[in-house]
């Protein structure tokens, strides 16, 4: 029995540079699984999980990844299990009192229900627990392996990971004052993110939003020392693991930079254009999951598919950080370059032309069917959510919204503006009209003061609790900055424009074909600023910022060079005709997209300096994560986003309307749909021929690709 981290978290080696996501899997399977042997039991054994750690293996793992190494059971620690006796089972559960407690019920005894019990726990273990386990004598011997896996956190990308807190915000920053809800809530989120480094054995700088300047007689109020709070407890538990986990580095490796959601408040709520987000924020999916309709087999009614847009899905992977308009048109390209050089498909439309099927044409479209099979079910399915999503657009004439919204974080609209498109655009949802506000808001907050407000809102036809959206936000942002106007507030307006800009316009460094295309979150800069070194000492502060003289009046000279190397080449626009080359993978032979992104990325990370590491309290969003995309190529190192959920604009604004009040449940948390249940539903692989909804899509996927093609147009520059 042993009690320690593996020594081989990396999965392949010190020298073996693996993406994020690739070694939280590779240390489940084999750190975890594969270790999991004694010699005179069985092959197979059991894998026992409480609710916690069963959402992080389904975050991470496949359950055919499971059942590779050699696991023939998946159970739930707190259910009633039948007693195996000749098999060995492997516990991987949070180290909590309850737990410890049920798996001392399960194996003592005289008649325990496994053989022998390899523990896993996901972070560190306090002594008492470690105590409790030893003071039972008829449990020791059948111990196998006592563990710190120290991996609690949630993958949700291949650069993004999740603390699974989505009732963050309230918790820390609502207008509460429960001191044991906010310190438990703090130190989840800090054991979790330390998990993260224990299982890529980096030690980082932490790095941290500091708390706004106040007078000597006023207390700093406890939601602005959140990000320095936060700072200390991840850096207490990381430095632990120094003299805890073998071969754990002892100087730092990589940047942590901890900011909260006050640090950009446009970007939750504004209409992002790219495809992964306009997904997110139009569709009505269940986190990755869209449900669409598929024709029946037997002629009957349409049924039901669920299916997950994540990176297994190599056409998602290519189109996911495109411009919608750019997605659109890639797709018709790609069903037209796939119908002329699949041979299944060709022989299917000479078919349908009248032309006569031979024995061999049949033959040689029978031996093409199932790759044609999965290629058509791909292609079809982000044909018709594009086609959804442009008829969203265009049925909302959210295109003219879209224009305003970043008209005005450019400066190039006012409150003119806002005032005509209220008065103009009596039809636009109320969910539409708030979100607009919320940016007018953020940029010209002294619009909103006194019965300023009030106006707005009875122009804008919200009522008074959509309107309390715009009061919570203060609560984030604290006392504003910019000054009032003098003049009092009216509908009325001069010719004369007076505006201000959110954000400055970066389109000359970066050209773009696609309209609505320019906005960018503030994290983007942040990071920028980090990787060189040059974070304004006023808004951050570092833990333990490495002693390295400052030369002053230098050319551009890094302050960090130990941690933020200098890029090798000069920089230069990485953007294609429309769109990122980040986001822009090859296609392969067969006419639709292949891994080849992944491929090159893997090879790619070998060269990459070291990483750095955002986490944003109180909710990312899918624009911050397209960001760590763009700048890992850019930057040429690794930008992992993490946060404590992963939040569209309807959660976002849901979350904002409940800030100053918290309703929870007794548990204290808001339990995820993804069970025990939901995830081995979901074990089966279920071979299913699609073979006749294949053939009917392609019938219907000319017309749907000609609506797509309406679209483009209106956003071309």
């Amino acid at each position: 029995m042993s009690l320690s981290d593996s020594e081989t978290s990396n999965g392949g080696g010190a020298s073996e540079y693996k993406p994020f996501r690739h070694i939280s899997r590779d240390r489940l399977l084999y750190e975890m699984l594969t270790s999991a042997k004694s010699g005179d039991s069985k092959a197979w054994k059991v894998l026992i999980m409480d609710k916690v750690t069963v959402k992080v293996m389904s975050h991470s793992c496949k359950m055919a990844d499971i059942t590779d190494q050699e696991v023939s059971l998946v159970e739930d620690l707190f259910r009633r299990r039948q007693p195996l006796p000749s098999l060995d089972a492997v516990y991987f559960i949070q180290p909590s009192k309850e737990n410890v407690v049920m798996f001392l019920s399960d194996m003592s005894g005289r008649e325990p229900l496994y053989k022998k019990a390899f523990i896993f726990f996901s972070s560190p273990i306090p002594k008492e627990l470690v105590n409790h386990i030893k003071c039972d004598t008829s449990v020791l011997p059948r111990i196998g392996a006592l563990r710190e896996m120290n991996l609690e956190y949630f993958p949700i990308d291949s650069q993004g990971f999740i603390t699974d807190q989505e009732t963050a915000l309230q918790e820390l920053y609502g207008n509460i004052d429960n001191t044991r809800r906010f310190n438990a809530c703090l130190n989840n989120m800090a054991i979790r993110i330390a998990t993260v480094f224990a299982s890529l054995k980096e030690l980082p700088n932490v790095w941290y939003r500091a708390a706004k300047d106040s007078d000597e007689s006023t207390p700093t109020p406890n939601h602005e020392l959140v990000p320095t709070k936060l700072a200390d407890a991840v850096w207490d538990m990381v430095s632990k693991y120094k003299s805890t986990i073998p071969n754990f580095p002892q100087s730092e490796t990589c940047d942590l930079l901890i900011v909260d959601r006050s640090i950009d408040q446009i970007a939750p709520v504004i209409h992002e254009w790219t495809y992964d987000a306009m997904c997110h924020d139009l569709l009505n999916m269940d986190g990755n999951k869209y449900i669409h309709e598929i024709p029946s087999k037997t002629g009957g009614q349409p049924e039901s598919k669920e299916v997950l847009l994540e990176e297994h899905d190599t056409v998602w992977l290519e189109l996911r950080h495109t411009h919608i308009a750019d997605a659109s048109e890639r797709l018709h390209e790609k069903f037209t370059n796939f119908v002329s050089k699949n041979k299944a498909a060709q022989i299917q439309q000479s078919g349908r032309d009248g032309s006569e099927l031979s024995t061999r044409d049949l033959q040689k479209m029978v031996q093409a069917l199932p790759q044609y099979t999965e290629q058509v079910e791909k292609i079809s399915l982000h044909v018709e959510i594009a086609g959804k999503i442009n008829k969203i657009i265009r049925d909302t004439d959210l295109r003219e919204l879209g224009q305003l919204e970043q008209d005005l974080v450019f400066g190039d609209a006012a409150a003119k503006d806002v005032i005509s498109f209220l008065r103009t655009k009596q039809n636009t949802t109320p969910e539409y009209k708030l979100r607009l506000l919320m940016i007018y808001a953020s940029v010209y907050p002294e619009k909103f003061e006194g019965d300023k407000a009030t106006k707005l809102m009875q122009l804008a036809k919200l009522s008074p609790d959509d309107m309390k959206v715009i009061s919570n936000m203060q609560l984030l942002a604290g006392s504003s900055k910019k000054k009032a106007v003098s003049s009092g507030f009216s509908l009325k307006f001069s010719n004369q424009k007076t505006t201000q800009a959110a954000r400055k316009d970066r389109t000359n460094d970066e050209e773009e074909t696609w309209s609505l295309f320019r906005f960018y979150p503030v994290i983007e800069e942040v990071i920028e600023n980090l990787s060189k070194g040059e974070l304004p000492k006023s808004d951050y502060a570092c833990k333990n910022e490495p002693t390295i003289p400052v030369v002053k009046n230098s050319t551009r000279t890094n302050t960090r060079t130990q941690t933020a190397p200098a890029p090798t080449t000069a920089p230069h626009s990485m953007r294609s005709r429309r769109t990122a080359n980040w986001a822009r993978s090859r296609t392969s032979d067969d006419g639709y997209s292949s891994d080849s992104t992944l491929k090159n990325m893997s090879s790619d990370f070998k060269k990459m300096g070291k990483r750095i590491f955002v986490f944003i309290i109180g909710g990312a969003t899918r624009s911050e994560l397209r960001v760590c995309h763009k700048l890992t190529t850019k930057l040429r190192r690794e930008v992992i986003l993490g946060t404590t959920s992963m939040d569209d604009p309807p959660q976002h604004l849901t979350v904002i309307t409940h800030l100053s009040f918290l309703a929870i449940s007794s548990k204290g948390v808001v339990e995820s749909s993804r069970n025990v249940d939901f995830y081995l539903s979901n074990v089966l692989i279920i071979l299913i021929d699609h073979l006749l909804s294949s053939f009917i899509t392609l019938c219907n996927l000319k017309f749907i690709s000609s609506s797509i093609n309406e679209v483009k147009g209106i956003f071309m520059n």
